[in-house]
């Protein structure tokens, strides 16, 4: 008898070039928003528990900041190759970064279970990770089909956060940031693809 492996969910890492540059610039312009965006740190307060996230405020950093629109340009070359590799058929369409923002995790804060909607392809870019800094959870998307059969295998992979390192994945595979061990500040970007037609 022989066995075979179908279906297999495929994600992307890698390094940007010159990280510690991008990343020295990066952490510049993140502390500068973090300490202006007052409305970000509002719902920071409410919905991100001790954290800074620019999600809900400024969510396009890409159009705002040469050090971001560096970041997406090293990005979108990656995620253009990871596109090809996932088989896409993008005859018509381009993949073009629609949001990106900025996350500042303190100890004990945390990012619960989701996914992103309105996307195909999704990631972060690791700018700190101090010794304890917490993984990426990835949900295995089998897990609500699973019912009785028994479970030999993990049902998330944790990816490591790594300084000037970078994972794409597709945007349905759900996804959380358990809470923070570093007594540091984690700081990372995140960032989301979508398909539009060609200009």
């Amino acid at each position: 008898m022989k066995t075979k492996d179908i279906f297999a969910t495929s994600i992307a890492q890698g390094a940007l070039t010159q990280p510690q540059t991008l990343r020295k610039n990066l952490l510049k312009d993140i502390e500068l928003i973090s300490r202006q965006d007052k409305l970000g740190r509002e719902w920071s307060q409410a919905n991100y528990g001790g954290g800074y996230t620019s999600y809900a405020s400024l969510n396009n950093l890409h159009h705002r900041y040469p050090s971001f629109m560096e970041l997406e340009k090293q990005l979108s070359k990656e995620a253009k190759i990871y596109a090809k590799k996932l088989g896409w058929n993008l005859k018509g369409l381009e993949l073009r970064m629609t949001d990106c923002w900025a996350n500042i995790m303190p100890q004990g804060t945390y990012h619960t279970l989701h996914f992103h909607p309105h996307s195909v392809m999704s990631g972060a870019f690791y700018v700190t990770t101090p010794p304890g800094s917490v993984a990426l959870k990835l949900e295995d998307p089998r897990m609500s089909f699973y019912m009785n059969a028994p479970q030999g295998k993990p049902l998330y992979l944790e990816i490591p956060a790594e300084e000037g390192r970078f994972i794409l994945f597709e945007s349905w595979l759900r996804h959380e940031v358990p809470p923070n061990l570093s007594k540091k500040p984690r700081v990372s970007i995140s960032f989301n693809y979508a398909l539009e037609t060609l200009d």
